[in-house]
């Protein structure tokens, strides 16, 4: 069992908020707690204490924690140089070590070894894996995605997942791996987002002992895991720059060497990459490589947003309900009212937060049915009646009655052409999406323009809104 430790907070959130992301890299289970409220908490329990505050109110603190019997070791992250200890003799004597701020990893992961705490694998590493072997609904939208994955899946290129967060890329990824050749070999995820800079290289090509202060053995990298099999890098649009380079080196040389090391290590592994960002546009912000780009974006597959498909909607809730009744023995069902709810509105958590309001709703009213009335209250808030949505558009069709008519009489003052354009294009694009009852992928047809295009356009006139 993964060892715990209580992080308590102060006011210096930004120095707590990155000692968890570091503890919790090396694999450590993180307990949040606070000054006021600490002998609620149950640090007994836990293998170590790290807080983060000046030396009397530090004070103040481990001589309650050790009044209520915590014996376990106290570390004090100050902000005092490694020449400036604590003098304090109350102190010194309630806590075991002081780490100095800002902190480093190579100091942080050595003191732990020296307190006895071993390092751990990371939480990607031990999360579980769940694989959905086919993606819900019935929409085209949906139908030209799996058929995409269906010509990639057992070709051995590299693709790009294009998507919204929450639309479920990794799902993707996981269906291109299950459906290739190398299905029977590792499929190994990583988030380049939710590492810390410093700890992504030796994250992808693992390190030597000894490459840095606390690497007590030599350690695999993610490419190493994977070798054979499929490397997921998810989030690749928040690789630092300097990763990005290493990165382009292994996928043109397919070796890398160890961080510390100098052997060269060959690499046989499929990359898929996935991003919610507009790389093209980051290439011109000068935050991505346009040489990596063209790498990864070999086979490109864009998922759609959850309100660009809405008509798939009842499938993924059916998918869910059913899912909670077989792990967690919970049964509960949407009224058509409330599905349509559901269906309205605009989800920019994707499929992720549609499976979070299914659960919440399960445990609100368990093993019951669920009315329009009973969903929380932002699905009401999203809501346009057909009657509002009738007035928008005739509001609209008022600018060119959806035909150009000769003037016969020109204003003194000319007319904007461009404006006008515009506006024939906007009432043209409600038509459209008021013919097809909001679904996209059928209003991008009647209109010939590629949905993406298409979905471009409604943000640019403010319609996603209206037809969401």
């Amino acid at each position: 069992m993964q060892p715990s430790i209580v992080l308590i907070n102060s006011t210096r959130n930004s120095h707590s908020n990155k000692i968890q992301v570091i503890l919790e890299f090396l694999g450590y289970s993180v307990i949040l707690a606070d000054f006021d409220n600490l002998d609620k908490q149950e640090a007994v329990q836990t293998a170590c204490a790290f807080f983060v505050e000046n030396d009397a109110l530090a004070e103040k603190v481990t001589t309650g924690i050790r009044g209520q019997g915590y014996s376990q070791p106290i570390v004090l992250v100050s902000d005092h140089s490694a020449e400036h200890r604590v003098v304090n003799t109350t102190l010194s004597n309630n806590i075991n070590t002081v780490i100095s701020w800002p902190l480093s990893y190579s100091e942080l992961s050595s003191t732990l070894q020296t307190l006895g705490l071993n390092q751990q694998h990371s939480p990607s590493q031990r999360r579980s894996v769940e694989l959905f072997r086919s993606l819900s609904g019935d929409s085209q939208a949906i139908q030209q995605t799996r058929q995409l994955i269906q010509q990639v899946a057992d070709r051995d290129v590299t693709v790009l997942i294009l998507g919204e967060s929450g639309t479920g890329k990794e799902v993707v990824a996981r269906n291109l791996h299950y459906h290739s050749l190398r299905r029977h070999q590792p499929f190994v995820p990583v988030n380049c987002g939710a590492i810390p800079a410093e700890l992504l290289e030796s994250e992808l090509f693992g390190h030597e002992k000894g490459a840095f202060t606390g690497a007590l053995s030599a350690r695999q990298g993610r490419f190493e895991l994977a070798e054979g099999g499929t490397l997921f890098l998810d989030e690749i649009g928040d690789m630092p720059l300097a990763m990005q380079v290493k990165l382009l080196r292994v996928i043109q040389e397919r070796t890398f060497e160890r961080v510390g090391g100098t052997r060269t290590i060959h690499s046989d592994v499929r990359i898929i990459a996935a991003t919610h960002r507009n790389l093209e546009q980051a290439i011109q912000e000068k935050s991505f490589r346009e040489d990596l780009y063209y790498r990864l974006n070999v086979f490109p597959i864009e998922i759609p947003a959850l309100r660009e498909r809405s008509e798939d909607i009842p499938v993924l809730v059916s998918d869910l309900t059913e899912r909670l009744d077989r792990e967690k023995n919970i049964s509960i069902r949407f009224t058509k009212q409330a599905m349509q709810q559901l269906q309205r509105y605009s989800w920019p958590g994707n499929v992720r937060e549609l499976a979070n309001v299914v659960e919440r709703m399960a445990i609100l009213i368990p093993d019951g049915v669920v009315d329009a009335n009973e969903l929380p209250e932002k699905f009401s808030k999203h809501h346009i009646n057909n009657q509002e949505l009738t007035n928008t558009i005739s509001s609209s069709r008022d600018y060119d009655n959806f035909s150009v008519q000769q003037i016969k009489q020109w204003p003194d003052e000319g007319i904007n052409l461009k404006k006008q354009l515009l506006k024939l294009e906007q009432s043209l694009i409600i038509q459209a999406l008021d013919e097809c009852n909001g679904v996209v992928a059928q209003a991008a047809r009647k209109l010939k323009l590629n949905r993406t295009t298409l979905v471009e356009k409604m943000r640019k006139f403010g319609l996603d809104k209206v037809t969401e």
